[in-house]
């Protein structure tokens, strides 16, 4: 038997064990696209149980809310915005695409959503939603060398060798 875990061969390669990183993509992916869901009624109408929004007009007051320095016309585009970056980082950090440009991005999009909640709500609103701790995992997703188990991974292997994503 191996005395050598496949954890720590995977530190002595100097990358995250590829279970933990996968882990860490579907945790941020699932992250964004779940609201993004909850803004269109998906998982159902406003007032059910464990639903934030469940419809753009909840979702739009509440970004109002967080962006009240800004005139409303602004703050909707900002909306619009963020929902659409939270659409398409969710789907790429999910099928490993981009993945350190994307994760640099969320990172920056997450840093902005916890200042817009400080502003408005104060700094305990974005600790007790682990907003700066997912901010910092997207910024520790970018540092990565190298995206097993992803679209990275497979578009990199080098001509002749198999296309493989693990």
């Amino acid at each position: 038997m191996d005395s050598t875990s496949a954890v720590s061969r995977g530190r002595d390669r100097g990358s995250v064990p590829a279970a933990a990183q996968l882990f860490l993509r579907v945790a941020l992916a699932a992250g964004f696209l779940s609201p993004v869901a909850d803004r269109f009624g998906l998982w159902g109408p406003p007032g059910t149980p464990n639903v934030g929004w469940g419809n753009w007009a909840q979702f739009s007051a509440y970004a109002h809310q967080l962006m009240f320095f800004l005139p409303t016309g602004v703050a909707e585009i900002l909306a619009i915005a963020a929902t659409g970056a939270e659409l398409l980082f969710g789907a790429l950090l999910l099928i490993g695409l981009g993945t350190r440009w994307v994760a640099l991005g969320s990172g920056l999009l997450l840093l902005s959503f916890a200042g817009c909640m400080t502003l408005a709500l104060g700094v305990h609103a974005p600790l007790n939603y682990s907003v700066f701790g997912v901010a910092a995992a997207s910024f520790l997703l970018a540092t990565m060398r190298e995206y097993r188990f992803s679209l990275d991974a497979w578009r990199q292997a080098r001509p002749g060798e198999e296309r493989r994503v693990a």
